[in-house]
């Protein structure tokens, strides 16, 4: 899952180099934080969040898959 949401935000960005994703488990389940470069921030979350929700989306869908439950923050 964590090489899934670096994989679409690398494809997204100008500065690939800069994205970072963390991983942590908590009771809800795990949590991904994505960190990219401040100039970047609005290619991830796009017009509206769209972007965002559609990462989202494809995240929770992969995990769906392995009966997992996670929730990805951008940061």
């Amino acid at each position: 899952m964590k090489e899934l949401v670096e994989v679409i935000a690398k494809a997204l960005v100008k500065n690939p180099e800069q994205v970072n994703v963390c991983e942590t488990n908590d009771n809800a389940g795990i949590v991904y934080e994505l960190h990219v470069a401040p100039e970047d921030m609005g290619k991830i979350i796009g017009k509206q969040g769209r972007i965002a929700k559609a990462i989202r989306t494809v995240v929770k869908a992969a995990a769906t898959r392995d009966n997992k439950r996670v929730m990805v923050e951008i940061l």
